[in-house]
């Protein structure tokens, strides 16, 4: 049986039940509180790149400098996650996810301050140092204080903050960025961080039930045990290639619309904005649609709808703002079809136990992967003067149909591990 903090339901870890489990009340304040922590952090990630055509031209960097600096939140992201990965499940979650967060908050500040490509690449790796373990801090939560069969609907949720960066954060970091500077975006991003970690401080409860479980002496063995484990790697295969996909597009986005699509400057928030409403609309319905149906007939629906609209995407020429809108809209319904069941599969792969030391190396793959992704888009991508279209951006897109193509295979295999734990989990508990 799955263990739980005080007032969640309890269910079987594997569970395949299809009935709606409804959430408590302090449940819903912990929905709510890790979509906020969600949102800045993926804000903080995110708005690098719409700001994109702002540094490139102020700071005066060059294409694969850019990507460096994107990658360089990624990549730290990603050794810190190893890093943390043993001690993840000797500690509170709860004063682990200050510690982190904390940190983030600093060098989120720090990218406030920064004035060449040198002090922001600096200032990148050490946001992500910090940023990158809070979200497997967070899906640690989740997974010990939500069954199964709520994850699907609970990953919709806190998914919202990718929308709500979208909808609010990336626009409102823009028109602070055309006003005062692109330092501003920063600096909403460090006072939003700080009221969230008050609330943290203040409501969320001590999370320590995973504690009791511990049986390896020390970090570096229960690091070691956790990626011995086969059910494991399978799982963070699937996110590696998810994430590797996943930002390819990313860094470069803003530039491609502004100087290949023709779309101003000033447009580009209307655009994430709609893209957002559409996300923050789709996410909670594939989250139902995830804990009633087949998880991962979901992913593959999202992954063909995603995988024609990227190859639409990265061949547009000049076209009216109303189409690039549509187009957005219909490419984000197939990622976020991808990302939720696949994200809510993967939780239901490691045991209570060392469920910390999974979940961080699982969000370090994701950031290594992004962030050799956003590298590799940097050395493929080239822009010849200032104000030049990007060449070689549709062959970004083709490379990531393939990789998708890859993903349908290891999810699937995620997914049979899923089922694989459910069955023995029901034939035991009818033999008790």
């Amino acid at each position: 049986m799955e263990e739980l903090q005080p007032g969640a339901p309890a269910a079987p870890a594997g569970s395949v039940r299809k009935e709606s489990v409804p959430f408590t009340g302090y449940q819903q304040f912990i929905i709510l509180i890790l979509a906020l922590l969600q949102f800045t952090i993926i804000l903080d990630f995110m708005i690098i790149s719409p700001l994109g055509d702002i540094l490139l031209k102020t700071l005066g960097l060059s294409t694969s400098q850019f990507g460096s600096v994107v990658s360089a939140y990624a990549i730290s992201a990603g050794i810190s996650g190893i890093l943390a990965a043993g001690f993840a499940d000797k500690f509170d979650r709860k004063k682990l996810l200050l510690f982190f967060y904390t940190g983030f908050i600093i060098g989120t500040a720090f990218c406030a301050l920064a004035y060449n490509y040198q002090t922001l690449l600096l200032a990148r790796i050490v946001t992500g140092l910090f940023g990158g373990v809070v979200g497997s801090i967070s899906m640690a939560i989740i997974t010990d204080v939500f069954s199964l069969n709520q994850r699907g609907r609970v990953m919709g949720f806190v998914q919202m903050a990718f929308a709500g960066s979208q909808i609010l954060g990336i626009p409102i970091g823009l028109l602070l960025a055309n006003v005062w500077g692109w330092h501003a975006t920063f600096i909403m991003v460090v006072i939003l961080s700080v009221l969230i970690g008050v609330a943290v401080v203040t409501r969320l409860k001590p999370l320590t039930e995973h504690l009791k479980l511990q049986s390896d002496k020390n970090a570096l063995q229960h690091l070691w045990h956790t990626i011995q484990k086969r059910d494991y790697r399978i799982g963070f295969m699937a996110t590696a290639m998810l994430s590797l996909g996943g930002f390819m597009l990313m860094p470069f986005t803003s530039a491609f619309l502004v100087n290949n699509v023709l779309i101003a400057q000033a447009d580009l928030p209307v655009i994430f904005f709609f893209t957002g409403i559409s996300s923050m609309i789709i996410m909670p319905l594939v989250g139902r649609m995830s804990d009633r149906v087949d998880k991962f007939k979901i992913f593959v629906f999202g992954s063909a709808l995603a995988a024609v609209m990227v190859i639409v995407y990265t061949n547009l020429g000049p076209v009216p703002i109303w189409q690039v809108i549509v187009i957005n809209m219909i490419l984000f319904m197939g990622i976020m079809s991808r990302m939720v069941p696949a994200t809510a599969l993967n939780t239901a792969v490691p045991e209570m136990y060392d469920r910390g030391a999974f979940m961080s190396i699982n969000s370090s793959l994701q950031q290594m992967a992004g962030g050799v992704a956003a590298m590799f888009a940097g050395f493929v991508v080239v822009q010849t003067a200032e104000s030049s279209p990007l060449q070689h951006f549709d062959t970004l897109g083709y490379v990531m149909v393939v990789i998708m193509v890859i993903c349908i295979f290891l999810v699937y295999r995620v997914s049979r591990v899923v089922k694989s734990k459910a069955q023995s989990a029901e034939s035991i508990g009818h033999r008790a």
